[in-house]
């Protein structure tokens, strides 16, 4: 018997156009809110900086602000990008909030500076060696979390084993998590070319540890499921216009739907941005249970975390509800 597919959400906290951080942070809060006492295990949110688009910068901030406003689902960072931070510091900051607010955290951990060498400047003042040394912070980061001790302990911090989670979008990362016997996410949500090879490697390579016994394999996809084909088509242009402005330079907040993307992308363009920024799984339930259906049977992952990017906030909480009825249909049928 299989065992049921697990749904999870990225929130990259969007700032949309005509509106500010603030709101970006309560449309965060409103989500989570509603998702609090469904069949969703997890809400991550993104660490990026310099991007008008996006307020996640100060992640562990914005965990708190949603561990606050619920009471079930659990809660963590999609990622903490490690090269910005000592793992000495986030042992601390995971480990007092779990002594507010209990065994709900989530630590995923990406390689990157999650921006641009500039920016990355700016927050490591040229200390980048944490992108070289990736295994080797995430062992430190599991020394100060566990119940060892040594003259440097991290208090809060010490024996609370917040689960790590490694964060990926190439075959490098894949190599570690099977190394060290971690949880697996794959952000094929900004980058799938390399997914299937990726999960390949790491269940080939895969050593069990105490925190994981079997791989566990997790798709970060882009996610827009509305009550019809023409109104997720139609909202999801917020999407491709993110994408369009990143690509192009023109990096602003996101803006209102259109009705005909023809208008604003050329032919390749749209080729690169369906490419290399799909969203997988696209439409109304019917279309959107199709299309995970043909996902999982290549990719056969233990778990999708849903990132949507979506103006409206009616029509961005209902993506979230629609696809919980979809995934639940397919674990019905499976």
């Amino acid at each position: 018997m299989s065992k049921d597919l697990k749904i999870s959400v990225l929130n990259l906290v969007y700032v949309r156009e005509g509106y500010d951080s603030k709101d970006a942070f309560t449309r965060m809060r409103l989500l989570a809110e509603e998702l609090d006492h469904t069949t969703y295990e997890r809400y991550w949110i993104s660490e990026h900086h310099n991007m008008k688009s996006i307020a996640s910068s100060a992640t562990r901030l914005l965990i708190q602000y949603t561990l606050q406003h619920t009471d079930r689902i659990r809660v963590g960072s999609g990622g903490v990008m490690l090269p910005n931070h000592t793992p000495y510091i986030v042992a601390e900051e995971f480990g007092t909030m779990y002594e507010l607010f209990g065994d709900r955290l989530d630590i995923g951990l990406g390689r990157a500076p999650g921006t641009d060498q500039l920016t990355a400047n700016a927050i490591r003042r040229g200390n980048h060696q944490g992108m070289f040394n990736f295994e080797d912070e995430i062992r430190e980061l599991q020394f100060f979390l566990s119940d060892k001790e040594a003259h440097v302990i991290a208090n809060p911090g010490l024996n609370t084993n917040v689960p790590l989670y490694v964060l990926g979008s190439s075959t490098d990362s894949a190599h570690i998590a099977a190394k060290l016997g971690l949880p697996y996410a794959f952000a094929a949500h900004f980058a799938p070319a390399m997914m299937k090879e990726a999960f390949e490697i790491y269940e080939r390579n895969f050593q069990p540890s105490e925190q994981l016994k079997e791989p566990y394999k997790m798709a970060c996809l882009n996610v827009c499921v509305q009550d019809t084909q023409e109104e997720a088509e139609y909202v999801v242009t917020s999407h491709y216009q993110n994408v369009f402005g990143m690509i192009t330079n023109h990096r602003g907040p996101m803006k209102r739907p259109v009705t005909n993307m023809d208008d604003i992308w050329s032919m390749q363009h749209k080729e690169i941005i369906q490419t290399r920024f799909p969203v997988q799984i696209l439409g109304d339930k019917e279309k959107a249970l199709r299309d995970l259906e043909k996902f999982q049977e290549e990719y056969n992952a233990d778990e999708i975390i849903a990132a949507t990017a979506i103006y409206d906030t009616d029509a961005f909480i209902k993506s979230y509800k629609l696809f919980e009825d979809v995934v639940k249909e397919y674990n019905k049928k499976q």
